[in-house]
């Protein structure tokens, strides 16, 4: 017959200091040592209790992460917790000792209102690393931040890059993701923004997409696991910040910051005519070239799309061409099934009616378009038996360490 629990000892008495557990794993305090072993023993072996989740926490280390590692935004996805960090690609270095004093959109706060002593960077251009240093020391602060502090096993990491990167450019990718990792996969992006929209790779249908980042445009026609045909080219959302800057100088006589293009971008841009949204106006404030002054400007949305143009027939006249080059029977598949927009360029207004109206091809944007790449990885990562093959060959690197 069981018998019953001793009765509990107070806080501080010398019974309950003999009782208490080894590192925390037992969640009873005890007063008799035999009495508690059993219990303690009955707790593990009971099968109707469920067990506390809290005990095997420590243990819990190893995770898998997929990582879009943007020229714009650096998003991380973590098995088991989904989308956990979604921070912008900058960081502020201290210049007296070298070290990291802020990353994501504590340094994105800083762009151009820094000391001589601390430089705000964004480590990454057009897709690729233009300081590996930086991009190293982001890479690791984003890892612990998703890691709550906690200290942890080295991750697996897949790592989302643009297809048409050299492979100087690509082993940097691989060492700056290295920092932290024991194992880091690398996958092509527009691979990576097709499943993660939802579109069927593994069929043997061909499909179209389309990621509009922030370095750069990819157009890829996707079957049975493979990229068929890919075009890249460096003009995409930096762009669009870069077009607005200039027009704006040289319409206005105004200098205007990174961020305050972001913001005309973001509020009041489009791609396609729409007679509400033309009409739209927004206050801009910047430096006055003549007086050397301050000043504010009124601008329009008709006038942030006119000056849009050129980049936006760009990336046109890229899908067309992938169109013309694209085999008879994926390009009846893509005219059938339409044109899929990714990436955070997707979210520009009228973009998709654009492209519909220039080719002919209906033309939808992602559920999610700023996580399909990072959203891809992770898919990847739960599900490698079927999309492992997605991964390009030898584009595994181990660390010394794994």
């Amino acid at each position: 017959m069981e018998q019953p629990l001793a009765e509990l000892p107070s806080k501080g008495s010398p019974k309950a200091a003999c009782a208490q557990p080894p590192h925390g794993l037992y969640a009873v305090e005890i007063t008799d040592p035999c009495t508690g072993l059993m219990t303690g023993l009955r707790e593990a072996l009971d099968l109707h209790k469920p067990l506390s989740s809290s005990m095997f926490r420590p243990f819990n280390l190893a995770r898998n992460i997929g990582i879009d590692l943007g020229t714009a935004n650096t998003l991380i996805y973590v098995s088991g917790k989904g989308t956990v960090l979604s921070e912008p690609s900058v960081v502020a270095i201290d210049l007296n000792t070298g070290s990291l004093m802020a990353a994501g959109r504590e340094a994105q706060k800083m762009l151009g209102r820094t000391p001589g002593n601390i430089r705000t960077i964004r480590p990454l251009r057009d897709g690729v690393i233009a300081d590996f240093d930086a991009t190293e020391m982001m890479i690791r602060f984003f890892i612990q931040k998703c890691n709550e502090g906690r200290k942890a096993m080295a991750p697996r990491l897949v790592v989302g890059i643009p297809s048409g990167v050299t492979g100087v450019e690509r082993r940097a990718l691989r060492d700056a993701a290295l920092a932290g990792a024991r194992e880091v996969y690398l996958i092509d992006e527009p691979m990576a923004a097709a499943i993660g929209s939802g579109l069927p790779v593994v069929d043997p249908v061909g499909t179209m997409i389309v990621d509009i980042g922030g370095g750069t445009t990819e157009v890829a026609v996707i079957s049975l696991r493979g990229i068929a045909l890919c075009e890249s080219l460096r003009v995409a959302g930096d762009e669009f910040n870069d077009t607005i800057l200039r027009h704006i100088k040289k319409a206005h006589n105004l200098v205007v910051g990174e961020r305050t293009a972001e913001q005309i971008k973001i509020r009041m841009a489009s791609a396609f005519p729409d007679e509400d949204h033309d009409a739209m106006t927004m206050e801009v404030r910047g430096l006055h070239l003549p007086s050397g002054l301050p000043r504010t400007v009124t601008i329009s949305s008709a006038e942030t799309r006119e000056a849009l143009a050129e980049p936006l027939n760009i990336i046109v006249d890229l899908v067309k061409k992938t169109l013309e080059r694209t085999p008879p029977e994926l390009a009846a598949d893509i005219a059938d099934r339409g044109i899929m927009l990714a990436g955070g360029g997707a979210l520009l207004k009228g973009i998709s009616d654009l492209i519909a109206h220039q080719t002919g091809i209906p033309t939808h944007v992602a559920e999610n378009p700023l996580e399909c790449v990072v959203l891809g990885c992770a898919r990847v990562l739960e599900d490698y038996g079927r999309l492992g093959r997605v991964l390009a060959p030898n584009d595994q690197l181990r660390n010394s360490l794994g």
